[in-house]
C-alpha cells in the first residue's frame, strides 16, 4: 500500500525541470546534453551524460515482468529494431521463453517472438543486475493485484525498483507500465535515490492493450501516453515510439500523476458502458424491449458511439474489475464521493448472480441431477486468460447446486483443468460437450459458437434449452427450432 503523503491529492507532483522544459531547445542530434542535476538535488554527485540519441537509433530496453503486458512491450519493441531483454524471476517461464514457448495465448504473439529470438534482437533471462548494467530504458511491468482493502498492492512494483536502482551502473530511464495509484511514481523515485546515486528519471507510460488485441494494440496504438518530466526524456519516449505512430495517431505527454490517473479513468470508463448498458438490458426485460434493438438507437447517436455496448455477463480479466475497484478506494481514500465507481461493479456483481440464477431456477431441486454443457470459459474470447471470468461463477454455482459440468473453450480447458481438475470435464470439441447434456450455457463469445448447426445441437443435447449470456443467436430462429431460449435484455422464447 502507498502511504497517505504519496497519494495527497493536491501535490503537484511535479519534478523542477519541467518548468524549465519549454527554455530548453530539442536535444535529439546535439552533441553536449548531460543531465542537470542529481535527482537527489545533490549537485556534488557526478551526473553520467544523458545519451545522445540520434534519430532511429537502435536502444538497448529491459523489460521487468513477461506477463500479458511485459512480454508483448518486449517484443513490438524488439519487432521495431531494438535489443530487448525481458527478465522475471521465475526460470521455467525464461527457460520456455527462450526455447520460443509462450505462458499464455495471444493472438499473434508465439510468430513475433519466435523471430525476434531468430533475429536475436529479443532476449531472455532471471539476472536483473547484468541486464540493467546495460540499457538505457527499463519498463516496469509487473503486476498490482487487489491489496485486502480493495486498493492496488504495488509491493512487486517496489521490489523491483529496488532492484532495478541497486544494479544501476549510470543514466537510466525506468518507465513504469504497471497500473499503479496516483502518487506511486514520487514513491518509486524516492525508492531510487535511496538505493544509488546514479541519474535516472522516472517515467509513467500506462499500457491500453486488449487481451486476444494486444499485439495490435500495441504495435498500432490508437495514442502513446506519457508522464515525463524532463523535456529531453520526452524527446527519447517520442523516438522509442515513433515507429509505431507513423499513421498519425497521438502521443500524448502530460504530468506524471495525470498519467497514473488516465490509465484508472480509461478503464473505470470502459466498466462504466458495460455496467450501464446491462442494467438497460434489465430494464428492457422488464418492460418487454430488445435491447439489441435498443442498443442499435444508443450507438448511432454520434455522442455516444457503439463500443462496450453489448449486455451480457458484465467484464471480467485482470484489469476491469481491479481498477474499478481501486479508483474507488483512491477517492475514499481522498475523501471524495465514489458513488458512480461503486455501481460500477456492484451492478456488474448482480449481472453475473441474475443470470446465474436464472439457470438454477430454470431446473429447480433437480439440478443436482443434470448435465450443463458451457461453452467459453475465458473472460472474453481471443485469450486464455480465466481471471474474473463470468464462466467461473457459472461453474461454481452448478457444482454447488450438485450438478455434473463439462465445458469447452478452443484454448482455455487446460486452465480449467488445473483450476478444478476432476470436478469439470473439459471437452475436446464444442459439440462433445453437448452429448447428453440437458442445457447449454454460453458464457465467451467466441467466433465459432456463432454460427453453429442447430439441428446437430438439438440431436445431441437431451433437453433443448439454451442460456446465452453474450446474445449470440436469434430467438425466433431458436423458437422456430424447438428450443428454449433465454438471453440478456430481450424476451425469452
Amino acid at each position: 500500500m502507498i502511504p497517505r503523503d504519496w497519494l495527497n491529492p493536491h501535490a503537484t507532483g511535479q519534478h523542477p525541470n519541467r518548468a524549465r522544459a519549454d527554455a530548453r531547445p530539442p536535444w535529439i542530434n546535439s552533441e553536449n546534453s548531460a543531465i542537470c542535476g542529481h535527482p537527489s538535488g545533490d549537485d556534488s554527485i557526478a551526473c553520467d551524460p544523458l545519451p545522445n540519441i540520434k534519430a532511429g537509433k537502435r536502444m538497448r530496453i529491459t523489460v521487468v515482468g513477461t506477463g500479458y503486458v511485459g512480454l508483448v512491450v518486449g517484443t513490438g519493441f524488439a519487432e521495431s529494431g531494438h535489443q530487448v531483454t525481458c527478465v522475471d524471476r521465475e526460470s521455467e517461464r525464461i527457460q520456455g521463453l527462450k526455447e520460443g514457448r509462450l505462458p499464455f495465448y495471444e493472438p499473434g504473439l508465439e510468430e513475433l517472438v519466435a523471430r525476434n529470438l531468430e533475429e536475436e534482437r529479443l532476449h531472455f533471462s532471471t539476472d536483473l543486475s547484468a541486464v540493467v548494467g546495460d540499457s538505457l530504458l527499463v519498463f516496469l511491468c509487473v503486476g498490482t493485484p487487489p491489496s485486502p482493502d480493495g486498493g492496488a498492492d504495488i509491493s512487486e512494483v517496489v521490489n523491483a525498483v529496488e532492484q532495478v536502482a541497486q544494479a544501476m551502473t549510470g543514466y537510466r530511464i525506468i518507465v513504469s507500465k504497471s497500473t499503479c495509484p496516483v502518487g506511486t511514481a514520487d514513491l518509486l523515485r524516492e525508492t531510487v535515490r535511496k538505493h544509488t546515486k546514479h541519474p535516472f528519471d522516472m517515467v509513467v507510460n500506462p499500457e491500453f492493450l486488449k487481451e486476444g488485441a494486444a499485439v495490435d494494440d500495441f504495435m498500432r496504438p490508437d495514442r502513446v501516453v506519457i508522464g515525463c518530466d524532463d523535456v529531453r526524456v520526452e524527446e527519447i519516449m517520442k523516438e522509442l515510439y515513433a515507429p509505431f505512430l507513423r499513421t498519425g495517431k497521438p502521443l500524448i505527454v502530460m504530468t506524471i500523476r495525470s498519467a497514473e490517473m488516465t490509465k484508472y479513468a480509461v478503464n473505470s470508463m470502459l466498466a462504466s458502458r458495460i455496467s450501464l448498458m446491462n442494467e438497460l438490458a434489465t430494464l428492457c426485460e422488464a418492460y418487454g424491449a430488445d435491447v439489441g434493438e435498443v442498443r442499435e438507437g444508443l450507438a448511432t447517436d454520434s455522442r455516444i458511439g457503439s463500443a462496450y455496448l453489448f449486455p451480457g455477463l458484465g467484464f471480467g480479466g485482470s484489469c476491469l474489475p481491479k481498477d474499478v475497484v481501486a479508483a474507488a478506494q483512491l477517492a475514499r481514500r481522498a475523501n471524495v464521493g465514489a458513488s458512480m465507481l461503486e455501481a460500477v461493479t456492484t451492478v456488474n456483481e448482480r449481472q453475473q448472480q441474475r443470470f446465474v440464477e436464472r439457470i438454477l431456477d430454470y431446473y429447480g431441486a433437480v439440478v443436482a441431477q443434470k448435465k450443463v454443457a458451457i461453452w467459453g470459459v475465458s473472460f472474453k474470447p481471443r485469450t486464455d486468460d480465466v481471471r474474473c471470468a463470468p464462466a467461473l461463477r457459472v461453474i461454481d454455482a452448478l457444482l454447488g447446486a450438485g450438478a455434473t459440468v463439462v465445458v469447452y473453450d478452443p484454448v482455455a480447458g487446460p486452465k480449467i483443468l488445473a483450476m478444478y481438475g476432476d470436478k469439470v470435464a473439459v471437452a475436446p470439441k464444442n459439440y462433445a460437450a453437448l452429448e447428453g447434456a440437458d442445457g447449454l450455457v454460453i458464457c465467451t463469445e467466441w467466433n465459432e459458437f456463432r454460427r453453429p448447426d442447430y439441428e446437430r445441437m438439438a440431436s445431441l443435447l437431451r433437453e433443448k434449452v439454451i442460456f446465452d449470456g453474450r446474445n449470440l443467436y436469434t430467438p425466433k430462429v431458436l423458437a422456430d427450432l424447438g428450443f428454449r431460449y433465454f438471453s440478456i435484455g430481450r424476451p425469452s422464447v
